[in-house]
């Protein structure tokens, strides 16, 4: 098979990762959303969607209108944010067709599609729906979702490659010394 636009074979599996991620993200909103009677402009934070195993792990709606736990939320940001999250979509786009290492295209997949799935919502609803809600376990607080789990893990996958890529480097350039 002929590479798109000379896209490479590997660069494909980190949008479809992507999609999956975004696929997955907005179903599981909209799943949410749907056992609301309100619109999410009505509907308060913190309301209370569904206990799930209380207290540990419940269905709680927050719209976070900032970047992580809410920080620069507010005003403009919807917008600023929405730019910054498609300018770095866009650089791991790029980045994934010069790569040829698997663990680094799941990572730029990953961390792409929770920040489009993201950029989804700030535009639909003017911040980004969370409803991931660990806070009874007393361990972590914040409320998140799908896209949220998408990017943490990807950016582990992304600082785990590079430590595993700096050892290969290491190894490979001791055994040419010797």
């Amino acid at each position: 098979m002929k590479p798109v636009a000379n896209i490479p074979r590997i660069a494909w599996a980190a949008y479809g990762f992507a999609l999956a991620i975004i696929v997955v993200d907005q179903l599981t909103k909209a799943w949410v959303l749907s056992g609301v009677d309100a619109s999410v402009s009505q509907i308060p934070d913190g309301y209370l969607l569904h206990e799930v195993a209380p207290p540990l792990f419940n269905l709680t709606f927050v719209l976070n209108d900032g970047v992580s736990f809410g920080l620069f939320g507010g005003g403009s940001a919807r917008w600023v944010l929405s730019i910054f999250s498609l300018i770095v979509a866009g650089v791991l786009a790029v980045w994934a067709t010069r790569t040829d290492r698997r663990l680094l295209i799941s990572a730029i997949g990953l961390v792409m599609g929770g920040a489009l799935g993201n950029v989804i919502d700030r535009i639909r609803f003017g911040g980004v729906v969370d409803f991931l809600d660990f806070s009874g376990t007393g361990l972590f607080p914040w409320i998140f979702n799908v896209a949220d789990s998408a990017i943490t893990v990807g950016v582990v996958l992304l600082i785990l490659d590079s430590l595993l890529s700096e050892r290969t480097a290491k190894v490979g350039a001791a055994v040419e010394k010797s």
